[in-house]
């Protein structure tokens, strides 16, 4: 029988005036893609907290959440287990701190990039579910 594994986490759409959105690059086992600055809540953080934790982290600048947007869910069959992530979603705006990125961490570059480009990334698919999010604003918080 496969081991079952269940990850929550929170993560900021952050978009400024310039219509640029602040994405991290991730990490992955297979490749390095962009993602929205944001990951796993620790245990007994609320996800709200987890996401302004985690916009530092990764790109420096103190967050303020400004909504909550929705949830994402993935249930995918790996090898060796079935995975299920729940991605939080809020938007964020940036109230303090600078630029910079993350050392020793999941993500090594934080970058603004031109909302009209992100099609042209090498991404996450949560990234396109997340801008969904934004510009839909469903009832319920999800897409379907």
């Amino acid at each position: 029988m496969k081991a079952k594994k269940q990850r929550v986490a929170a993560y900021g759409v952050c978009i400024n005036e310039d219509d640029e959105i602040l994405l991290a690059r991730w990490l992955g086992p297979k490749s390095k893609r962009w993602i929205l600055p944001g990951g796993g809540i620790d245990h007994g953080e609320h996800p709200y907290d987890g996401v302004v934790r985690e916009v530092e982290e990764e790109t420096g600048y103190l967050a303020e959440v400004v909504r909550l947007l929705g949830i994402d869910s993935e249930l995918r069959e790996e090898p060796d287990r079935d995975y299920h992530a729940l991605r939080i979603m809020y938007e964020v705006r940036i109230v303090g701190g600078e630029l910079r990125n993350e050392v020793d961490g999941t993500t090594d570059l934080a970058q603004w990039f031109p909302l009209a480009d992100i099609g042209e990334l090498e991404r996450v698919p949560s990234l396109d579910t997340a801008l969904g999010l934004y510009r839909n604003s469903p009832p319920g918080g999800i897409l379907r």
